[in-house]
């Protein structure tokens, strides 16, 4: 595990906080027949997707339907994500909801293991900046991991707020999964105003469903991480893209973009929920049962099923014309 070992601003207590590089790995929870989670699958999940190597284990969060496991239930996928990872690369995992809930999910993560935390909004309820940022620093106390904040939904930050909690102790970084990015353009100055000179590592994220779709943008404004739910069932297809951005091969670039990645992202807005269910469903497409999503989402249609097929073809056919293994 690449770590750095800091002392973060007026904190008195040191610690490890990860250096995120590469694709960021965020499995999906696997429940079995009876609708019970699968540590088994999960494990070979897991194990799968170490082997292919990813920067990061984004354990429970989003893809991980984070939104449907009761506390026993999240300490088990998370210690098996820490366990199978075996200090191989940073694990992180998710938290949010109610901030009673947050703050016991945040503990249960760091008894399993984990390395950090992704922060998810808390339930519902629409806040003022002030509540938000007090918010994130309750449930940053609770465990003191590092802690990674995501700007979405009900938990929108302005620049002034997102600086205020980029100076919190253990808050080490900003997922954006709003997309507006003359907002972000100010968020991001305002944070790296805020934190110049200081002893503290930090860093963003593309945090927006199919990521890859809009990471040459977001590059512009210097973010480079993503998250990547392909890497779930085509850890292939996002490697070789990943690759290609880095590398400014911007013919495969395009081409995986125009072949899979923009079709993938059609096929996920025609029904919500489908962010997480067609992942799921990639996954059982190539070779692995980690069954279908809890309610209230709900698992493909046939005929998407087949189109989801159909573009994973066409996405792995792309990587094999380019001599991508």
């Amino acid at each position: 595990m690449v770590c750095v070992h800091i002392h973060i601003l007026s904190s008195t207590r040191s610690f490890l906080v990860p250096n995120l590089d590469g694709v960021l790995f965020f499995p999906v929870t696997p429940f079995d027949a009876s609708g019970a989670v699968d540590t088994s699958a999960l494990a070979k999940h897991v194990q799968a997707g170490l082997a292919a190597g990813p920067g990061g284990v984004f354990a429970a969060c989003g893809t991980g339907e984070f939104h449907a496991l009761e506390p026993q239930e999240y300490a088990e996928v998370v210690r098996v994500a820490v366990e199978v990872t075996a200090g191989q690369v940073p694990v992180y995992a998710g938290t949010g909801g109610p901030l009673p809930l947050a703050r016991q999910f945040a503990r249960a993560a760091r008894d399993a293991g984990a390395d950090g935390l992704l922060l998810l909004p808390p339930y519902l309820v629409k806040s003022p900046a002030a509540g938000l940022v007090a918010y994130v620093e309750a449930v940053a106390a609770a465990s003191e991991l590092p802690l990674v904040v995501y700007h979405r939904d009900n938990a929108r930050f302005d620049s002034v707020s997102a600086a205020d909690v980029a100076r919190l102790p253990h808050v080490t970084g900003f997922k954006d999964g709003v997309g507006d990015l003359g907002h972000l353009s100010r968020i991001l100055s305002a944070v790296r105003g805020e934190l110049r000179g200081a002893d503290k590592p930090f860093q963003f994220f593309n945090g927006l469903p199919t990521a890859e779709a809009t990471v040459t943008a977001y590059r512009g404004l210097g973010v480079e991480l993503y998250s990547s739910a392909v890497f779930c069932f085509a850890p292939e297809i996002s490697l070789a893209f990943h690759h290609a951005v880095r590398e400014d091969d911007l013919e495969l670039v395009d081409a995986l973009l125009t072949s899979f990645f923009h079709p993938l992202v059609s096929l996920r807005e025609k029904v919500p929920g489908y962010a997480v269910s067609l992942v799921k469903a990639g996954v059982r497409q190539r070779g692995l049962d980690v069954g279908g999503v809890r309610p209230p989402l709900v698992d493909p249609a046939p005929e998407h099923l087949d189109e989801l097929r159909r573009i994973t073809e066409a996405g792995l056919a792309v990587c094999a014309g380019a001599g991508v293994r």
